[in-house]
């Protein structure tokens, strides 16, 4: 079966069982939605009747939008003035984008960690920014930003990346603080290592490393402090993103929401 019709069948079956979740009416825009969590959140957003406007710096992005009947856009969220222009006119906003880079902070390169902050900080403050207002407007809102488990605990080597999502966070609560009185909620998903392109290239550059297989490198690297030995599925921090955008989320607002086997646990 091809991949194409795997991905159509898929988004049938989900389709034909969202739990009673309805976004009809909404219109929902994700960012990172390539592959990997942010390709999950799109169809799963796609699946519950939401109007999808999925955008990613990869072409391939086309393809996703071509699956799931969604609007494509090309941009590189490093031009902040394109990333503000994606948040005009939707009702769901769910910041995924991002990247890695690892390395120890007195050898990371500067212009590196100021183009991590502007992708994963600073342009999704300019997309909400243009959203709020329509939000405020409609008395309807729903902001969802994918984190991590470096959003709530720190690893060494990973400096940009931690103070991006510890700073996603904090403009995750105070959008909940001011989108209160406007029937807008903003909360944070946190993943733990998930089975996304970016974590199988860490996977395959550490084992290259410490010269092991890239399955020692999983159980004994990357999972060694989580309890649930296993990767995260993208499919599963889609529907919690997706959750949060549904009936019965009213009150919940302002909160970080670990999905990490564990890991946060100790």
């Amino acid at each position: 079966m091809s991949d194409r019709l795997a991905g159509s069948v898929g988004a049938s079956s989900a389709r034909s069982s969202t739990n009673g979740l309805d976004l009809g009416d909404k219109r929902a825009l994700v960012t990172g939605a390539a592959s990997g969590i942010g390709a999950a959140v799109a169809r799963r957003l796609a699946a519950a009747g939401a109007e999808v406007i999925a955008v990613d710096r990869a072409a391939k992005v086309e393809a996703i939008a071509a699956e799931i009947d969604a609007e494509a856009r090309i941009v590189d969220l490093a031009d902040l003035d394109a990333a503000a222009e994606l948040g005009d006119r939707v009702d769901i906003v769910v910041n995924n984008a991002g990247f890695q880079h690892v390395a120890p902070i007195h050898r990371f390169p500067a212009d590196t960690f100021s183009t991590m902050l502007r992708v994963m900080v600073e342009a999704p403050f300019r997309i909400v920014r243009a959203a709020l207002p329509g939000m405020y407007d409609r008395g309807w809102g729903r902001i969802v930003n994918i984190s991590s488990v470096h959003g709530l605990r720190a690893s060494p080597f990973k400096s940009a990346y931690v103070t991006a999502k510890h700073a996603i966070e904090g403009l995750s609560k105070a959008t909940a603080l001011e989108g209160a009185a406007h029937g807008v909620t903003s909360n944070c998903v946190c993943p733990g290592f998930a089975r996304t392109p970016l974590v199988e290239r860490q996977i395959a550059d550490q084992a290259e490393l410490l010269r092991v297989p890239e399955a020692q490198v999983l159980e004994d690297v990357l999972l060694a402090r989580t309890p649930i030995k296993r990767l995260v599925e993208p499919a599963e921090v889609a529907e919690l993103a997706v959750w949060l955008c549904g009936p019965g989320t009213t009150s919940i607002t302002g909160a970080s929401f670990p999905i990490d086997g564990g890991w946060t646990s100790h």
